[in-house]
């Protein structure tokens, strides 16, 4: 069974091509397919999720002061767990990072290069059930949070009360392993590099 996981901001795309992906695979158990739209769950979820392919399209988030510093920490740990295919329309600022394909590339054309890469590449590590990092609740709570909403705006949001607000925030952080609430917004060390 190969793990795929698809990062982009655009629902149309990420919903598309993971219900391609699921036709595709004709039923069978062979592909498992998760999508994100964060770079910060992007990067903890390869760690510890360890897909196989990672198929990404990082134009949106490359221009996103919030998001960006998440990228070259990301591309480490995709180069270091995972192959990586980016889907793009315009230039990326980091060259040579896996494979590129045009965002108008053809589903025939993915497909062949999705085979290659997974084939060309032996399963390391045997599947594992794919749960994701975050819940709904909490990934919801997170975009929010990195929308730069307050606490009271996040719970009137979601109909929720503001100090479950404050304990999702906190769940993430520590699922995350952030060490306090405005690391998720400052970059790291590692991530300026």
């Amino acid at each position: 069974m190969y793990k795929i996981l698809i990062i982009d901001r655009c629902s149309f795309s990420h919903l598309g091509l993971e219900k391609w992906l699921q036709q595709v695979n004709g039923g069978s158990s062979t592909f498992l397919v998760t999508h994100l739209n964060s770079l910060l769950l992007a990067k903890a979820h390869v760690e510890s999720w360890q897909p196989h392919l990672v198929i990404a399209d990082f134009i949106s988030f490359q221009h996103d002061l919030q998001q960006s510093h998440f990228l070259p920490a990301l591309l480490t740990i995709c180069e270091q767990r995972s192959r990586l295919i980016r889907l793009q329309s315009e230039p990326f600022i980091f060259k040579n990072v896996g494979e590129t394909l045009s965002k108008k590339a053809t589903l025939d054309t993915i497909g062949r290069t999705i085979m290659t890469i997974l084939h060309s590449r032996p399963i390391a590590n045997p599947a594992r059930i794919a749960t994701p990092l975050l819940t709904r609740q909490e990934e919801k709570v997170l975009s929010l949070w990195m929308d730069g909403a307050s606490n009271q705006t996040i719970a009137n949001e979601m109909q929720i009360n503001g100090k479950t607000v404050y304990t999702y925030k906190r769940n993430i952080r520590m699922k995350l392993k952030v060490e306090n609430r405005f690391s998720p917004f400052i970059p790291s060390a590692e991530c300026v590099e």
